[in-house]
């Protein structure tokens, strides 16, 4: 990541150094993932679309810890495994959007929520600000090589609400709060940063 781009990162000492901790990362660049694996301050356990697991990828992905997901069902052994993570005292990564997409967390899925409040874990909100439609972009869904890219990481917080419920009702109102936090985070990243939108 740093022989590519230009990396500036920003609040990664709020990321706790040791325990379970779900990192949620917004999601509009195929190099975000990588991204945060790549500047995080302990080693990260994505939860990605199996589709990316292809050719030399396939052992590659799996031997660095990633964790492959069938997004076209609940995939039990990707639950597993990520739950796995977590109790383990490790760092889970999510893209909450469920895709790429803006990275503005305007529709975020229930699984963050499950795991979150599942497995009492505290969530890190993480703003990745980087390039889009500038002269210099070689691939579409990348930024721009050697063009500065910013991940911002936020304060961690709980998603429960104390009760240790763990009903669709209860993961929906997890859902609402995490999403306003999410939100919030993204809002200041990019006054933080200077950047208006998720993709400048």
């Amino acid at each position: 990541m740093y022989g590519l781009w230009r990396p500036r990162v920003l609040g990664a000492w709020k990321v706790p150094a040791t325990g379970p901790v779900i990192l949620a990362v917004n999601h509009a660049h195929n190099i975000d993932g990588p991204m945060v694996m790549g500047v995080a301050p302990r080693p990260t356990h994505f939860l990605i679309k199996k589709e990316a697991f292809v050719g030399p990828l396939d052992p590659f992905l799996t031997g660095i810890g990633q964790l492959k997901v069938d997004r076209a069902r609940a995939d039990r052994t990707a639950i597993t495994q990520a739950l796995g993570v977590l109790a383990d005292g490790g760092v889970l990564g999510i893209f909450p959007e469920g895709t790429r997409g803006e990275g503005d967390f305007a529709s975020l899925r229930a699984g963050l929520a499950y795991f979150a409040v599942r497995s009492g874990a505290p969530i890190v909100p993480v703003a990745v600000l980087g390039s889009s439609d500038r002269p210099g972009r070689l691939i579409k869904a990348l930024p721009p090589l050697r063009s500065r890219v910013d991940v911002v990481f936020g304060d961690p917080f709980g998603a429960g609400d104390g009760s240790g419920r763990r009903t669709r009702g209860a993961l929906d109102e997890a859902t609402g709060r995490i999403q306003e936090r999410l939100t919030v985070h993204l809002e200041n990243a990019r006054r933080l940063t200077g950047r208006r939108a998720t993709l400048e």
